[in-house]
């Protein structure tokens, strides 16, 4: 694998053949060679920018697991993970593997999905890799595309080489320019967390059959203080204008209802412990727990700062809306008085044992949420 140092501060710009490196020099880089049909296109070509060969990030293709008994030895537990669950079959994803490999083909609950991380967005997302398009059904195999498009990442399938922004799950470019992917609802919690909610479910293993190289280890982050709220800013490959309404790394929680998209900063929901909130008739609760950290803060990613976990869900259970409270990282609803975890479970009182259901949510950077959504409502406690 390409060293990810090389990749943000030593390529060249360049598109689909070689450029100039930044001392003015000519930098020989892969060419990209595609069968997909540039000319079916919803975008200029001229948006992408070509970085590395496809799969020059390599994705996951065969991923590994581990029980919690052998991933304690590894991760800690204030570590984010990607956590979905699927007919009963629970499967956590380190944000500190995702961000060198970006993507994880798996099948959980017998559901073909693709678990993706952008990590200069900071776009954790969850797709259905099944696609019915133009009276034609495929099961996709996604790659990392070596080309951003808004800072964020391209991917691209094994059976068309469609170019996918990752963004949106939109087909761009090819045979299934058009298209959409479907999200899979999912969460973004500790080690911890999700271990204390799914005591049975596996954690993806670092035998990623990966190589490292010199300086380069699961649990490093070569982004350092990239999400610093006051210095930080999109790297050099964003080349829109950076929207003000919030800081350009100011994390945002995203919901879309009926047509339109709602956004919640971190720094207000993480004020709030709790938002009770009905985006467009849609009745959800906003949860906010510490003791998650940032893996694009300090290079040794444990000892990063912490930044909290934000889980949404729809609050209306067995036909009764609740409104929630918090109080020492446990959620009570007014109604019935009973207690919450952050997953969404009911874990003591009246209504123990059930399940708030998941919507599908974002939690990216507010620069990249606004370069794809600028058209949105920001939350503002009243």
């Amino acid at each position: 694998m390409k060293n990810l140092f090389y990749l943000l501060f030593f390529v060249s710009s360049l598109f689909l053949g070689t450029g100039c490196a930044e001392d003015g020099h000519e930098k020989k880089e892969p060419v990209q060679i595609w069968a997909t049909d540039t000319s079916n296109a919803s975008v200029p070509i001229s948006e992408f920018l070509a970085l590395l060969p496809r799969d020059g990030i390599p994705p996951i293709y065969e991923p590994k697991y581990w029980g919690k008994d052998a991933a304690d030895s590894v991760f800690f537990e204030h570590e984010p993970v990607i956590s979905i669950e699927i007919e009963g079959e629970s499967r956590g994803y380190p944000l500190s593997i995702l961000m060198f490999h970006e993507i994880v083909n798996d099948v959980v609950g017998g559901i073909p999905v693709a678990i993706t991380y952008c990590p200069l967005c900071n776009a954790a997302m969850v797709f259905d890799r099944r696609l019915s398009f133009k009276d034609k059904d495929y099961v996709l195999t996604l790659g990392v595309g070596g080309m951003l498009r808004k800072s964020d990442m391209v991917m691209w399938d094994h059976e068309t080489e469609t170019w996918w922004q990752q963004f949106t799950g939109e087909g761009l470019v090819g045979d299934l320019n058009g298209a959409e992917l479907t999200l899979v609802p999912s969460l973004l919690i500790s080690y911890e967390e999700f271990f204390a909610s799914y005591p049975e479910g596996l954690m993806l293993s670092t035998e990623t059959g990966m190589e490292l190289e010199e300086g380069e280890a699961y649990g490093m982050n070569p982004y350092e203080k990239y999400d610093d709220l006051e210095e930080g800013k999109p790297y050099r490959f964003f080349k829109d204008k950076v929207d003000d309404r919030l800081p350009a790394m100011e994390r945002v929680i995203t919901v879309f209802s009926d047509g339109k998209d709602f956004v919640y900063p971190l720094s207000v929901v993480s004020s709030e412990k709790v938002i009770n909130h009905d985006p467009n008739g849609l009745s959800v609760a906003v949860f906010f727990k510490s003791g998650t950290v940032s893996v694009m803060d300090n290079k040794d990613i444990s000892k990063s700062k912490d930044i909290g976990a934000v889980t949404v869900f729809e609050r209306t259970v067995n036909g009764q809306t609740l409104t929630f409270q918090e109080s020492e990282g446990k959620f009570t609803d007014n109604e019935t008085g009973s207690v919450w975890s952050i997953t969404g479970k009911c874990v003591e009182g009246e209504l123990m044992g059930s399940q708030l259901e998941s919507i599908v949510y974002g939690n990216h950077f507010a620069f990249a949420w606004f370069a794809f959504n600028p058209e949105c409502e920001i939350y503002s406690p009243i």
